[in-house]
């Protein structure tokens, strides 16, 4: 069976083996964590779905002339909506505990004394997971809505409740992932796996892929739309240069 190296302890220490099924059980233990917390969170988060609903359409509720509301056409989809909103609240409230999961499955990669960061990177990856979903509330989400009403003003709308809560999580949830970019970043150039240099040798190419996400999670096809997402994103990937220059792992030679 193959085996993956693992670190532990200071430079100069003898390295461990981990196999790669000790690796899987690592894995299954830190996803099954994260699936419980989740779950919690779901339980917690059902008696409020209704509010938490009501809150997430306000993006498109602003919008709306006085006494439309959004409309369903299935007897089940309220039931189902609030099953999915409640699991959506849940998966952010319980995104300390995952991301504290995460760190105990790549933690084993770094020395001893770059595990004692725990705190502050469940720190920092929880506020800018939350922050990214925030932003993609109050800012990305209702440019969206706002261009996608104006290009249908000539016909009458019927927005179900599915199909707004889809695209409202998809933009939300994703620029949650979008905003740990220098966390990531953070991790790899610890690894030595990337450095700054590298990172801005390759900034021209970073920003053609930033914008073919933005594309991807993007539900409207203009242009000012993509650039809300992809703006951001290219800050967050400076900023992750920023994190690499600092605390990346300082190599004998670097590369050109």
């Amino acid at each position: 069976m193959g085996e993956a190296w693992q670190r532990s302890g200071e430079a100069g220490e003898e390295l461990t083996r981990m196999t790669l099924l000790e690796h899987l059980e690592e894995l299954r233990r830190r996803l099954a964590w994260s699936i419980a917390a989740i779950l919690v969170g779901f339980l917690l988060c059902w008696y409020w779905a209704p509010p938490i609903f009501a809150w997430l359409s306000v993006p498109i509720t602003q919008f709306l002339p006085p006494g439309e509301k959004l409309a369903f056409t299935g007897l089940v989809d309220p039931f189902m909506l609030y099953m999915k909103v409640a699991l959506l609240a849940g998966i952010f409230l319980a995104s300390p505990v995952i991301l504290y999961q995460f760190w105990l499955f790549v933690s084993p990669a770094l020395y001893r004394h770059e595990r004692h960061i725990v705190v502050p990177f469940v720190a920092f990856t929880t506020v800018f997971f939350l922050g990214g979903g925030y932003f993609g509330y109050k800012v990305a989400f209702p440019m969206v809505v706002h261009f996608l009403l104006q290009v249908g003003q000539g016909f009458r709308q019927v927005v179900t409740i599915n199909e707004y809560f889809s695209m409202a999580s998809k933009v939300i949830l994703g620029l949650g992932l979008v905003f740990e970019l220098p966390v990531l970043i953070l991790l790899l150039s610890r690894l030595g796996i990337v450095t700054h240099r590298f990172l801005l040798k390759y900034f021209r190419y970073a920003v053609l892929v930033i914008f073919l996400i933005a594309a991807v999670i993007t539900p409207t096809p203009d242009i000012p739309t993509q650039c809300v997402f992809a703006l951001p994103m290219i800050a967050l990937y400076l900023l992750g240069v920023l994190v690499a220059w600092v605390f990346g792992k300082k190599r004998p030679v670097e590369e050109s």
